[in-house]
């Protein structure tokens, strides 16, 4: 059941991706030749007006075909015929519906909460090292790590975990102002609890309770905490810190969501863990689809800023169809890449 229901929220992101092009398409007076869902062979085709709506056998991406998008056209309402600007805010339309569709996910799912753990601390365990005049005290709320904005409470754990020396630079609000604690030692140590020996950091942090504008607050730092979560995820695959293995596909994804679904104790909880994970895979797409890659959106941006300004300089138009070649060629390099990885998470698959 949740493997479909992957599948779905895969369908769901896809169709939202498209439908912004196609709306800011048809609102800027461009025609819009076909409006497809997945890719492949078509299964249902539909004409109405100047459009083909269809769905194709294939259950990956989709797409919105407009007239001369990819090619020379003489018609006056081509995609290449309108100005730089209409089509700058065509081409980023479908990434903003994603991100717009995760912060709905996440406004909808906080608004269930009592309340939201924050950064800022309340009190120490007895005995913890770190309170001192020169150190951490009560009222001091995490502002950055090691150079990077604490957005969400949750972000404590990842940028601690993200250093593996236990030596960090903090910023904290103390009384209004950012306090700056370098080559501060931060590790968990030994503490006894009702007569266990448990690791801990000795700190304890507030609990906000529900606002509406807190809602809106952590519903949008958590967005953008995502998008975050990308550059730093590209950043260790580029660094060598994580390795290709580690990457994950669509197969790899639906897999995830299955493996939350299951092992959710209830109904309900299965049903938030998953909204999350949805929330956070449609960031994702936003934020990868606007890299400067060619065949994804922010290779069509990045073509359309650097030809328009060659445009200005030499006063003569560029055709098309060279740009063309360029996402044809990347469609196919991204695809070859995309098979890989889905090769990769199937193999996971079978020998786990």
């Amino acid at each position: 059941m949740y493997i479909i229901v992957a599948i779905l929220i895969f369908g769901v992101l896809i169709f939202v991706h498209e439908l912004g092009h196609f709306l800011t398409a048809k609102l800027s007076g461009v025609k819009v030749n076909e409006f497809a869902l997945c890719m492949g062979p078509a299964i249902f085709k539909k004409t109405v007006g100047e459009t083909t709506y269809s769905l194709r056998c294939i259950p990956i991406g989709g797409y919105c075909a407009m007239e001369g998008e990819d090619e020379d056209s003489t018609d006056p309402r081509a995609f290449t015929a309108q100005v730089w600007w209409k089509r700058l805010i065509i081409l980023v339309a479908g990434a903003a519906m994603n991100f717009l569709a995760g912060l709905l996910i996440l406004v909808i799912l906080f608004s269930t909460a009592a309340g939201f753990y924050s950064p800022e601390i309340t009190e120490f365990q007895e005995g913890c090292p770190y309170e001192s005049a020169e150190g951490l005290q009560v009222g001091d709320k995490f502002h950055s790590i090691d150079g990077e904005r604490v957005y969400i409470y949750s972000d404590l754990s990842m940028l601690w975990a993200r250093n593996k020396t236990g030596v960090y630079d903090f910023v904290v609000i103390r009384d209004g102002e950012k306090v700056q604690l370098n080559d501060f030692t931060f590790k968990r140590i030994d503490y006894v609890i009702d007569g266990e020996t448990v690791q801990r950091y000795g700190v304890t942090f507030s609990v906000v309770p529900k606002t509406f504008g807190g809602v809106l607050r952590e519903a949008w730092l958590s967005a953008i905490d995502f998008a975050r979560l990308v550059r730093l995820g590209l950043v260790d695959l580029f660094t060598g810190v994580v390795g290709l293995d580690e990457m994950s596909g669509p197969v790899g994804i639906v897999s995830v969501i299955s493996q939350t679904g299951n092992a959710a104790e209830t109904v309900g909880q299965a049903a938030g863990d998953i909204a999350y994970l949805a929330a956070f895979i449609a960031v994702n797409l936003a934020v990868m689809n606007l890299l400067p890659i060619p065949a994804l959106d922010g290779g069509r941006v990045f073509f359309l800023l650097v030809t328009t300004l060659i445009e200005k300089i030499i006063r003569r138009r560029i055709d098309p169809k060279y740009e063309g070649y360029i996402h044809g060629a990347g469609m196919v390099i991204l695809l070859a890449f995309m098979a890989f990885v889905v090769y990769k998470d199937i193999v996971k698959l079978i020998v786990r």
